[in-house]
């Protein structure tokens, strides 16, 4: 599966929705990454609606109360790992100590990634954040 792949999501007033991924399916479970293309061609639809005159509502990453929900779900991981951590130190054990310390790193890595492409924020046609284009 691609880890690091972008989604643009264009929704119309009565709701209706078209989701623009950056990769693209190559087998039942291994997707391709389309990212020089999916950058020329988000950039290029944001430079016509400029063009155009559009009133959309340019909106970045997650909503709020979804992002929000995030957080307070990777605090209370954070905070259980850490109890482990204290809990592993405490009682010697180099081996738990080790995988704890090893998959914090992942996790911060696959995680924070994902954490900081998707805060929320608004833009202008002009100046789309570098966070989501690939």
């Amino acid at each position: 599966m691609q880890a690091r792949r972008f989604r643009a999501d264009i929704e119309s007033a009565d709701l209706g929705r078209i989701a623009l991924l950056s990769t693209s399916w190559q087998t039942s479970a291994l997707m391709a990454p389309q990212d020089r293309d999916y950058r020329a061609f988000i950039l290029e639809l944001h430079r016509r609606m400029a063009a155009a005159g559009s009133q959309a509502e340019l909106i970045g990453g997650l909503k709020p109360r979804l992002y929000v929900a995030a957080l307070v779900m990777l605090a209370l991981v954070g905070l259980a790992m850490a109890g482990l951590l204290v809990r592993a130190i405490l009682s010697g054990e180099l081996a738990g100590i080790l995988f704890l310390v090893g998959f914090a790193a992942l996790f911060a890595w696959q995680v924070g990634g994902f954490v900081r492409r998707n805060r929320p924020q608004t833009y202008s046609f002009d100046h789309p954040p570098e966070a989501l284009l690939p």
